[in-house]
Formats: structure tokens, sequence, C-alpha cells
């Protein structure tokens, strides 16, 4: 979905406004529904907060807390932004302790699905956070393993999905470990250019 920027009358706090747009795979309204059940039972500091959210008809929008230092992506990926190597240290470390609420600290264990650095969101202090549940998967409380279609982005995907195997926390394990050499090289993990 798209995202804007916006500012909440009552307390002027700044926040950002996800809008879900129509016509997305199996309808935006099953992801809409995801997102707010999955992240609207957390709260983790390295988790981007759900302020809120309107369903209104066809009007599917969820509000956060504004990341003023935007994704992981644009602090990886552009020389000039490149975070010292505590910085780096530092922000895995924030991404490592969000799967690990995700994964074992949640009432409903949490399989993200689609870890990677533009789903990394960094706050003015550069704490690294979690956003974008739309893909998640919960599992039942006597579930460890879940066979589902194919979720994720291209690059980051653990191979289970493509075998038809069931499905761990480990998925999301795998790709916070591409995700993890990203920031150890500053480099995308797939790069087509060269």
């Amino acid at each position: 979905g798209t995202v804007y920027k916006g500012i909440l009358p009552n307390s002027k706090k700044i926040v950002a406004v996800k809008k879900l747009e129509k016509g997305l795979a199996e309808g935006g309204e099953r992801e809409f529904q995801n997102e707010i059940s999955v992240i609207g039972k957390t709260h983790h500091r390295n988790l981007v907060q759900l302020l809120g959210y309107c369903l209104d008809g066809a009007k599917r929008l969820l509000v956060y807390e504004y990341m003023r230092n935007g994704s992981l992506e644009k602090i990886l990926h552009k020389p000039e932004n490149h975070p010292s190597w505590d910085e780096r240290m530092k922000i895995a470390c924030d991404i490592a302790r969000g799967i690990l609420y995700l994964h074992e600290e949640c009432e409903t264990q949490i399989i993200h699905c689609d870890i990677k650095p533009q789903n990394i969101l960094m706050d003015e202090s550069r704490c690294a956070k979690i956003s974008d549940f739309g893909l998640a998967k919960l599992l039942k409380n006597d579930q460890t393993r879940t066979y589902t279609g194919v979720r994720g982005t291209r690059g980051y995907v653990a191979p289970e999905w493509f075998r038809n195997l069931p499905v761990t926390v480990k998925a999301d394990v795998y790709s916070f470990g591409i995700m993890l050499l990203e920031i150890i090289c500053c480099r995308k993990s797939v790069d087509c250019t060269s």
C-alpha cells in the first residue's frame, strides 16, 4: 500500500498512514484484517506500533508511529548513509530482539514471513523496528509449523517455501540471516547490476 505522513489533530503527533490498495492478492481485506490482528496485539520497542485504523466502507487505513529515518534499505544501500560498524551491530541486535519477541514472547507465535530491509524502519535515534505484518502467519497454541502458500520477497525467502514443506519460525531466521549479510556488507543480497 501507499504510506502518507500525517498529524493527529489532538496531540499534534506525527504519524504514518498506510492506505491499503484495492486489488491485492486475494483482496486487501484479508491483508488488512491480518495486519490489525497481528500487530494490534503486540507491543515491543523493536516493532513499529500500530496506533489505530480506519475500516470505513472500501477505505482501509492503518495509522502507525512515524519513523523519521525511513527504512533500513535506504540507510544500507546509499554510500553516504552507511552506518558505522557499531551502529550496524546495534541494528542487527534490534531486529533480532523483535524477531525473538514475535517467535517466543508473544501470546500467539507469529511468523512475520517478509523480513527484509524495506520492512525494517528506523526511528529518530536509529533504533530498528520491524514493520509490515500483512503477510504474517499466526500459529495456534499447539502448532509449531504450518503449510501455506509462498510468502515473502525474492532473495529473502527460505527454501522450504518452494519445497512444499511445513514452514516454521526458521523461515524468518533464514530471512534475517540474508539481511544480516546485507547489514554487515552494506550491499544488496541480490544485485542485478553487476
